[in-house]
């Protein structure tokens, strides 16, 4: 689990690290154990009169590979230097005018043992067309209870941080700097 302090310095050196006319903002930085997600705003394109829905769709859509290929080399040298000194994958995207699109990211493999009834659960979401495989109706799963869940999975990840920090106060911690000695 990562910490908020280590979140906070990754968030920190692509903002130091991003050249200044890459995104109008860095909307997102999301950190876990394989891969970091850097997500920037990007204007959208200029409004045309009497547009319909699908043509503003379109041009944000060609917005964002027009973004993307133009800025590729850029992103691709702010990665190696981040999966360099952070060792996870970095993975892009952007949000432009309410949308967001994901370049590229990780799909990790998750090995679980699931009994019967858990199989049954993952073959019904199959069977009625929700997902292809077990993997893919798993991610459903996971996606489903994300969004029902997500302030329960706050607190939690705010009580692992704690116990993180209290764990580093134990006697195999690093000890607290004593600030006479860093005067003298």
């Amino acid at each position: 689990m990562i910490t908020a302090e280590q979140r906070e310095q990754v968030r920190g050196w692509f903002t130091g690290r991003l050249p200044d006319d890459l995104f109008e903002e860095l909307a997102e930085v999301t950190v876990d154990r394989e891969e970091i997600t850097v997500i920037g705003r990007i204007p959208g394109p200029r409004p045309v009169a009497d547009a319909s829905p699908a043509e503003r769709e379109a041009a944000v859509e060609g917005r964002v590979q027009e973004f993307r290929e133009r800025t590729r080399d850029d992103r691709i040298a702010v990665a190696r230097d981040a999966e360099h000194r952070f060792g996870r994958k970095v993975s892009w995207g952007v949000e432009c005018d309410g949308r967001r699109a994901l370049f590229t990211h990780v799909a990790a493999p998750v090995m679980t043992r699931l009994r019967q009834p858990e199989r049954q659960v993952l073959d019904t979401l199959i069977a009625g067309g929700v997902a292809r495989s077990r993997s893919e109706a798993l991610a459903w799963c996971v996606r489903l209870v994300q969004q029902h869940t997500d302030d329960w999975l706050t607190e939690l990840r705010e009580s692992l941080q704690h116990v993180q920090r209290v764990r580093a106060q134990g006697p195999d911690g690093e000890p607290p700097e004593d600030p006479a000695a860093a005067e003298g």
